[in-house]
């Protein structure tokens, strides 16, 4: 189903065709894996891992992209189904 971006309060909501408020789907890190299984549980937490930035002894080291496709809940992580997938396109070389 195509759905469209509308702006409420600075905030991006999605929106269907009919104007209705679309929630992303949100999945948990498991539920992700079983869905996409080319990505393992293993490969989908060292991507969450290294989303962020940190600092370390040599310095700033940049994180992968992906934390804008994360919603982090207490010790949960839910991805953003779209977002990732958006940012994995970003990533090919070819």
């Amino acid at each position: 189903m195509p759905h469209h971006s509308s702006n409420i309060t600075g905030a991006i909501v999605p929106v269907n065709t009919q104007g209705r408020f679309s929630p992303p789907v949100m999945l948990t890190v498991e539920q992700f894996s079983s869905k996409h299984p080319c990505f393992t549980k293993g490969s989908i937490r060292s991507l969450i891992f290294y989303a962020r930035n940190r600092e370390s002894s040599n310095g700033r080291i940049s994180g992968n992209g992906l934390e804008n496709a994360l919603v982090r809940v207490g010790r949960r992580v839910l991805i953003n189904e779209e977002l990732f997938f958006s940012w994995l396109d970003t990533q090919s070389n070819g």
